[in-house]
């Protein structure tokens, strides 16, 4: 969905704001703090320090405000008291934020402490495919253009692009049209138009592309247990290219085509 001038500023404040829980999440330690301690601190970043409102607590029956996905697991991890976060870890955090009616979603993979180096390998590919993707998105370029430059520089490394999850179109709804795969051919796929709004969100792993979903209905992990590293930003359709609405302050903006 094109998303008007005044639309797209009030998902750029949205954006900016989960920029910040990101960077206040940059100052913690993480290694020691239970995945639930770490829902609650970012619980009450947003809705206290951000007057803002965590868009997935009760999105389609999700009890927290973000998922924690540490080393094998994929993506949906559950906030849990009794998991820790530990040294060498590496842990995705994926965050939502709604302000004014309009949401924001991001994410980004920490590396903990002394990880081994294929997983600092990993996490560093896996940011480097999502920029891939990102520098892309421009007015008439095709949605299989971000698909196959992801995949591209993900199995150039030696990784593979889990298929079972996808970026989406955002705005007052956390998934709305398009949907945003990241794989596929150039020159496939829709056309992008100047005030689209999507998630670019790939998640690569170590071994295998398939993963499985455990008995919780949540967790996703890899079939081989080895690693998987995901980064993702929210993105708006510029008249002459892309702007990065969750951008960091750790973080570049991409060249204008």
């Amino acid at each position: 969905m094109v998303k008007t001038a005044e639309e797209l500023a009030l998902m750029r404040q949205s954006g900016r704001l989960l920029a910040s829980v990101f960077e206040m999440l940059d100052e913690q330690p993480l290694a020691g703090m239970s995945t639930l301690q770490v829902n609650d601190l970012v619980d009450r970043f947003i809705t206290v320090d951000l007057v803002a409102r965590p868009a997935s607590k009760g999105q389609y029956g999700f009890a927290y405000v973000l998922n924690c996905s540490i080393n094998h697991v994929v993506c949906h991890g559950v906030p849990d008291a009794a998991q820790v976060i530990r040294d060498g870890d590496i842990v995705n955090l994926d965050i939502t934020l709604e302000k004014n009616g309009f949401i924001a979603d991001s994410s980004k993979t920490y590396v903990v402490g002394d990880a081994p180096a294929a997983a600092r390998r990993l996490v560093r590919v896996a940011q480097e495919a999502m920029w891939h993707g990102i520098r892309q998105v421009r007015p008439g370029a095709h949605l299989g253009d971000i698909g196959a430059a992801i995949e591209r520089h993900a199995r150039k490394n030696g990784y593979s692009v889990v298929r079972d999850y996808c970026g989406h179109g955002i705005g007052r709804d956390m998934h709305e049209e398009p949907q945003v795969l990241h794989f596929g051919k150039p020159g496939s796929g829709g056309r992008l138009r100047e005030g689209m709004v999507f998630t670019i969100e790939p998640m690569i792993n170590q071994g295998t592309r398939k993963v499985s979903t455990e008995d919780d209905g949540w967790t996703v992990v890899t079939d081989d247990g080895k690693l998987s590293a995901q980064f993702e930003h929210t993105v708006a359709v510029t008249s002459d290219g892309v702007e990065v609405l969750t951008l960091r302050r750790d973080e570049a903006a991409p060249p204008r085509r």
